[in-house]
């Protein structure tokens, strides 16, 4: 973070979970968000989007990884391949390797209660061969006990920060010392919560504020694409976080979860102080905008 001309440079804002299928990508970039992880779409669509004119710096998972019939199997908004089914250990690593070749940086799997879900010996192998390439598995937990099994697993990071359960206090430490979760708060209600999506929302709220209270390492993200979510930086997400116990530069470092290459984030005003009150600070951040990194170097007839 530095003081400069009318405002405050930071590194580039991400967000950690997106479906750019869904979504608009250059209103993305436009509304303030210099990255996304796009964690779950037709592999050989989302292999596109990287580098794409205008987009911001995408990071792509490919396919959902799922037991076979399992979500998001038959979701309209699923096109098809966006499902890769792994009916067994021994389908895992060919799996795993078929998004490596469309260009994946993570590895998505769904433990979604309710319908098939990929069993502990599928999961675990699913993990090995994601270690095997380097990549983080990402998971989908949903359902009583499913977050539990993504943590023995030594699954690396949640999609959504848990709601469906109050986590025990062991689970929730151990996590904040392996895991990182992906916030998503606002998909329970979009800021006008019915009563049961306000009670999941309590729950995930509860969950993650003895997560960053343990430790545990909190990125931004918002689920684009399910649900009526803005485009660009989501003041309500930000919102739900400080809610969570999340302090200005706790919120600060959830908004850059990883670096974004040749960008940044401008924030105009005064400079801004990490310690700040954290409702101050979202003020703030809603003006926010992606700049070119002026530590990058400008392009050239070479380069561009």
């Amino acid at each position: 973070m530095r003081a400069t001309d009318g405002g405050t440079l930071l590194p580039g804002f991400v967000d950690a979970h997106v479906h750019l299928g869904l979504a608009d990508p250059l209103a993305v970039r436009a509304g303030g968000v210099a990255g996304v992880d796009d964690l779950g779409w037709d592999p050989a669509v989302a292999a596109r989007w990287p580098g794409a004119p205008g987009y911001p710096h995408v990071r792509v998972a490919g396919a959902f990884l799922a037991a076979p019939g399992g979500y998001p199997t038959g979701r309209a908004w699923a096109p098809g391949g966006a499902v890769e089914p792994v009916a067994s250990p021994d389908d895992a690593a060919a799996a795993v390797a078929r998004q490596v070749a469309h260009g994946a940086s993570y590895v998505k799997v769904t433990l979604h209660a309710g319908g098939p879900v990929l069993g502990d010996a599928a999961l675990a192998a699913v993990v090995r061969a994601a270690r095997a390439h380097g990549l983080p598995v990402v998971a989908h937990a949903e359902g009583p006990g499913q977050a539990e099994r993504a943590l023995a697993a030594g699954v690396d990071r949640l999609a959504h920060t848990p709601w469906t359960e109050r986590l025990p206090d062991a689970v929730v430490e151990a996590a904040a010392v392996r895991q990182v979760w992906v916030s998503t708060l606002d998909i329970h209600g979009w800021g006008e919560p019915d009563a049961e999506q306000d009670r999941d929302r309590e729950v995930a709220l509860d969950n993650l504020r003895r997560f960053h209270t343990a430790g545990g390492t909190v990125a931004y993200g918002t689920d684009l694409g399910n649900g009526p979510l803005p485009a660009g930086l989501n003041v309500r997400e930000l919102r739900a976080l400080a809610a969570a116990g999340l302090e200005s530069a706790a919120l600060l470092r959830a908004l850059v979860s990883r670096p974004v290459p040749g960008a940044a984030t401008f924030v105009p005003g005064p400079p801004l102080d990490p310690r700040t009150d954290p409702d101050e600070l979202v003020d703030r951040l809603a003006d926010a905008r992606v700049v070119r990194d002026p530590a990058t170097p400008a392009p050239t007839e070479e380069t561009t």
